[in-house]
């Protein structure tokens, strides 16, 4: 599993700013960072993972998204062309993201997983938080920063899904 001190070193090696957080007490999910940081949930940056079923068949897709604007299965569906669209299990999450479930940092995902960026999160340079893959730290960096080392496609996920061609997206295959 990828952890803080994976992030850290790769973010050096890459001459970016940025702080390892340490946590008053243990997260189990992306979802109590605005809390624990006394932070809006817009400044907490996720990851939601998908399992999308397309005529090919069924693929993990990540969503990087801010926790006070989650991902809608519908819309992402929409995107990528899927017939059906629910969250990836807990365990399907460790094994295409290597990290624990609940606390993917969008750094360091694997090439394979296709990845979609909410167009939001483009729109500042303002400071974000995000887990690390472990209970007790976060990474503490400036959301423009995070965005140029994230390997996705940006997307506008706030549209209806009834207003939206599938987009030209491939899926790990």
């Amino acid at each position: 599993m990828k952890d803080a001190l994976a992030i850290h070193r790769w973010l050096l090696a890459h001459q970016v700013h940025h702080e390892i957080v340490r946590l008053p007490r243990a997260m189990t999910s992306v979802r109590e960072l605005p809390d624990l940081l006394s932070v809006s949930p817009a400044t907490c940056v996720e990851v939601t993972v998908f399992e999308v079923t397309t005529r090919i068949g069924r693929e993990p897709v990540a969503v990087v998204s801010t926790v006070g604007t989650p991902p809608a299965s519908g819309v992402v569906g929409g995107i990528v062309g899927a017939r059906r669209v629910r969250p990836a299990t807990a365990f399907a999450v460790n094994s295409v993201t290597d990290y624990a479930a609940g606390l993917v940092c969008p750094l360091l995902l694997p090439e394979t997983l296709p990845v979609l960026v909410d167009e939001r999160l483009s729109r500042t340079a303002q400071v974000v938080h995000t887990p690390t893959g472990e209970r007790r730290t976060a990474l503490r960096i400036r959301a423009d920063h995070l965005l140029a080392l994230v390997p996705g496609k940006t997307i506008g996920l706030v549209q209806s899904r009834s207003r939206r061609e599938p987009a030209t997206f491939p899926l790990a295959g």
